[in-house]
């Protein structure tokens, strides 16, 4: 199956985004540079096609910069190709997706709501390889007594604290005051 993808601007810096005739297969937030944006899409995809959108996929472009200038973004209408991906993984990804906007979960919240409790740290390991950023919300999910957690996205922890707070999350703020304490 072929992949296209396609770089886009945003409040936070030029993402990307990676799609198949099945859905977006991938969501690359801002690296340092836009060539390593760009080379990360490729590492991820490395026979991936640079494309113009067509429009179902400019409306995810849309959505997504939208929610990254602090707008609710509504984003279930989104068709993932999760054909490659292990049962598990879809199964905490589609979870995620059910996270609204502005509120947070935990990972082991998380795990029980996938139907695998007490598998907190494998919800953990999957979302540290979430192919689609923003889409598939892991930034809304914290560690137990509401640390903040880890993050896998260039950025690290404080890109999570960044994208929580263009969500208006308050819990944001609190843990910019208290270092490693999510509330």
């Amino acid at each position: 199956m072929t992949i296209f993808y396609a770089l886009f601007d945003t409040a936070i810096g030029r993402c990307a985004i990676a799609w198949s005739a099945r859905g977006v297969v991938g969501v690359q937030l801002p690296e340092a540079d836009e060539a390593k944006t760009r080379g990360h899409v490729l590492q991820r995809f490395p026979d991936a096609w640079q494309a113009v959108l067509p429009p179902e996929m400019a409306c995810v472009r849309d959505a997504l910069a939208g929610l990254l200038r602090g707008l609710p973004s509504d984003l279930s209408f989104v068709r993932l190709d999760m054909d490659a991906l292990p049962p598990f993984h879809r199964r905490v990804y589609e979870a995620a997706r059910a996270i609204p906007w502005g509120a947070s979960t935990t990972y082991g919240g998380l795990a029980k709501v996938a139907g695998a409790t007490g598998a907190a740290r494998a919800v953990g390991q999957a979302l540290a390889r979430n192919p689609f950023a923003l889409i598939v919300p892991c930034h809304r999910v914290v560690a137990a007594g509401r640390r903040i957690g880890g993050f896998s996205a260039h950025g690290g922890i404080t890109m999570k604290l960044r994208l929580l707070a263009i969500e208006g999350h308050e819990s944001a703020a609190q843990a910019n005051r208290a270092p490693g304490a999510f509330r």
